[in-house]
């Protein structure tokens, strides 16, 4: 792998670094206190080709390899979280997961408004009680004629209340465990889909988190994305890539605490010199710096697995367990840098160590990680 960027890499992480200092940046404590990023954004977003990337242009996307697209989550992760996560879902789980799996007519639905931002998704997995066992989801879609009626409920989906489409899994034969599940891909505006909005997160404020409610939701079979009982291939392929996004949004956050612990550390000043004198100050900016580094390479060679073509899944899992844990000790060293200053939401440390910490929960918790990688290394299942 060459670690030298290209002269295209280069300019999108430019572009990406211009974006977010000029449109996310400025209102990232607006955005934080009010629980909502405005949503224009996502249009502008699609407008500067940020949610098609790595899409085909055929289909209204921005090209680009990976290695691109971790630039620009990473450079989000800066910004602001909650706004990676809307990349990360509407492109990374759905957009990109029906350019894989999804049959012509599905990609020509879709994929064009997903790409432009004229369109969201959000990825309709996790349920009040089945997150990490997503093999065993309840949520049933009954086959009727040429229809399925589905019934369910899904939680803490992001984008939920914006999303146009909503890549849906939902149990649809009485095969056992995994073999049972199945993938949709349900119009938000389907009636019996009611979405409410999740208040009061510790993190990722700014993010429209919902609970979906399906009360006979009826959709064509030809929603049925991949074959009946694929849906669990479809969710772990999908997942299996969005940990890299989630990693590389890591990065971002470790890249702003350092950024954020420098700046601060160059101008304070305590005991007749600005802090970053004090040796233990410096400690602490260290431990940031090789943090962000060492989650950096590890999230790029999953990318560079991706677009060789080579095997990438535990990878992807190492540089997410890695990186998420990685973000939460970098801002966590942030704010003790900023000392009581960064208990105040006007400093950036408080919202990088609240957004950092739901890292190492969603789409796969360190736990789950750390027993993929285990089962990688021995061929046995912790399951």
């Amino acid at each position: 792998m060459n670690l030298e960027l290209s002269e295209e890499q280069t300019a999108v992480r430019q572009l990406a670094k211009d974006f977010v200092d000029r449109e996310i940046a400025p209102h990232v404590v607006e955005w934080d206190r009010a629980e909502e990023v405005d949503r224009s954004l996502v249009k502008k977003l699609g407008e500067v080709g940020f949610l098609g990337l790595t899409v085909d242009e055929e289909y209204g996307g921005s090209g680009g390899d990976h290695l691109a697209y971790c630039l620009v989550t990473e450079e989000l992760g800066r910004g602001d979280s909650s706004v990676r996560g809307i990349v990360s879902v509407s492109l990374g789980l759905v957009a990109k997961t029906i350019a894989h799996w999804g049959s012509e007519e599905q990609k020509r639905q879709w994929l064009p408004g997903l790409t432009s931002g004229t369109q969201v998704g959000c990825f309709g997995l996790t349920e009040p009680g089945t997150g990490s066992d997503a093999g065993h989801l309840t949520t049933r879609a009954v086959r009727d004629g040429d229809d399925y009626v589905i019934n369910g409920t899904k939680m803490f989906i992001t984008n939920g209340t914006w999303a146009d489409v909503v890549l849906l899994f939902a149990r649809s034969t009485d095969a056992p465990g995994h073999r049972g599940v199945s993938a949709f891909l349900v119009p938000a505006d389907t009636p019996g889909l009611t979405r409410h909005t999740v208040h009061g997160k510790l993190g990722l404020r700014g993010q429209a988190t919902a609970e979906l409610v399906l009360e006979d939701v009826r959709v064509p079979a030809s929603t049925m994305l991949a074959p009946e009982g694929k849906g669990f291939s479809v969710a772990m392929s999908a997942l299996a890539k969005g940990r890299m996004s989630v990693a590389a949004g890591c990065v971002g956050i470790g890249q702003a605490a350092l950024d954020a612990a420098v700046t601060y550390a160059t101008q304070r000043e305590q005991f007749g010199k600005t802090i970053a004198h004090h040796q233990l100050v410096q400690e602490l900016i260290s431990d940031i710096a090789v943090d962000v580094d060492a989650a950096r390479l590890l999230t790029w060679r999953v990318a560079d697995l991706v677009d060789r073509g080579l095997p990438f899944a535990t990878e992807s899992s190492k540089a997410k367990l890695f990186a998420s844990e990685a973000a939460v000790r970098a801002a966590n060293n942030a704010l003790q840098v900023f000392g009581g200053y960064g208990y105040i939401d006007e400093y950036p440390a408080g919202k990088l160590l609240r957004d950092a910490r739901v890292m190492t929960l969603y789409e796969g918790t360190s736990q789950i990680q750390k027993l993929v990688i285990g089962r990688a290394l021995t061929g046995v299942s912790a399951f």
